[in-house]
């Protein structure tokens, strides 16, 4: 028998899985018309109209089962109730790097994932490297430009 693999994710990237599935779901009639008029036109086999929907059905359909399944597969974690010394899902850390300069990151789940704004999954290799650390201690990553190395300075549920 199988197991299923729980996804961890915030609240808010369940949401956004949610809203995304909602938006998917409504395209699904415009794409069965889209085929239809295409249909009409005739001689499908030189028809690039009804070739364009029908992958782009394929291409919708494809990513509701993604998105359901990750929706059943959810296990939300509100990082407010959690606590403890040591970096987990859901932790937002304070790092220093080589140049003392300081930098921030949640650890969130894949889809919820924007270094940009300060998130980073825990499959990420620096997500990795963090789970299970705790403050002061150091952490090497290796990266596309190279190994990079960081001090866990702070650790926060927020």
């Amino acid at each position: 028998m199988a197991t299923v693999e729980k996804l961890p994710m915030l609240a808010e990237g369940y949401d956004k899985l949610t809203e995304s599935l909602r938006r998917l779901k409504a395209e699904r009639p415009e794409i069965v018309d889209a085929i239809e008029e295409a249909r009409a036109h005739g001689d499908l086999s030189e028809n690039a109209e009804y070739h364009a929907a029908k992958e782009r059905q394929g291409q919708i359909e494809a990513s509701i089962a993604d998105i359901e399944d990750r929706l059943s597969r959810a296990q939300i974690i509100d990082p407010t109730t959690l606590s403890g010394d040591k970096v987990i899902f859901g932790a937002t850390v304070t790092l220093h790097d080589e140049d003392e300069k300081p930098v921030k990151y949640q650890i969130v789940g894949q889809t919820e994932a924007d270094a940009k704004v300060g998130r980073i999954s825990y499959n990420s290799p620096l997500g990795r490297a963090l789970i299970g650390r705790q403050v002061d201690d150091e952490v090497e990553v290796s990266v596309p430009s190279g190994d990079r190395y960081y001090l866990v300075s702070k650790i926060e549920f927020i």
